[in-house]
């Protein structure tokens, strides 16, 4: 197809290119991708590749290569560094906008989607934002249950990851809103222990209320809990 048309334009996409090996997936083409070394150009420069030695091989100019990441993986700081030289960095923000035909249970998902990243830039920064990827296969004929799936299936594990399970910043994330609740010990477990002790533990003692996911508490209230948070004590459930 590439030689029949030669003058069009042709796009390789290599998805999550920082976790691959960047010698194995490039090899002797890591110089040829260069601008100023495709064939045309003035530095052109051909290689003989080790699996067709009879024909020297060249990058053509016309032809784009994306490679995808994600911005929040930390494996992103060892990129190489050639092949960051390579590239063009382009950011790729989350897009609430293409949510906001949206509406479940007369709940905005963009709206969602735009406090929680808020607060997830404040508490931590713009590259842990959540994507709107995890909301596109919702539509308004979604159920709330759909909605919540999300949350206990994605939106949790994720928060748990970004904060290294410090619970109290999830839970300021998700406005207070009984998805998640404090579990508190019994003193009676550490007999020996000081109040002030048993305190500091409970305040870091949560874990996902299944009830609410399981429909059994109420599922409208803790997604609108969210965009506008209630004024109640911390571990108090919805």
């Amino acid at each position: 197809s590439a030689r029949k048309n030669p003058k069009e334009n042709y796009v390789l996409i290599i998805d999550e290119i920082n976790r691959g090996n960047i010698s194995k997936i490039f090899g002797e083409l890591i110089t040829l991708i260069e601008e100023s070394k495709r064939a045309g150009k003035t530095e052109a420069l051909p290689v003989t590749l080790p699996y067709s030695p009879e024909k020297p091989f060249s990058v053509p100019s016309n032809l784009y290569i994306i490679g995808t990441m994600n911005s929040s993986d930390r494996s992103l700081t060892s990129l190489d560094l050639a092949l960051r030289r390579r590239f063009e960095f382009i950011e790729m923000l989350p897009d609430p906008t293409v949510l906001e035909d949206i509406t479940i249970g007369n709940i905005s998902v963009k709206e969602l989607l735009e406090i929680i990243n808020k607060r997830i830039k404040a508490l931590l920064d713009q590259d842990h934002c959540i994507g709107h990827a995890n909301f596109t296969h919702l539509t308004s004929s979604s159920k709330v249950q759909d909605l919540m799936n999300v949350f206990e299936k994605k939106i949790i594990p994720l928060l748990q990851e970004y904060f290294f399970n410090d619970w109290e910043k999830i839970n300021l994330v998700l406005g207070n809103n009984g998805m998640i609740v404090n579990d508190k010990i019994d003193a009676d477990l550490f007999p020996n222990m000081d109040s002030n002790q048993i305190d500091r533990l409970n305040s870091r003692s949560w874990i996902v209320n299944k009830a609410i996911f399981k429909g059994k508490e109420d599922q409208i209230t803790a997604l609108k809990a969210i965009v506008s948070p209630q004024s109640k004590t911390n571990g108090d459930s919805a």
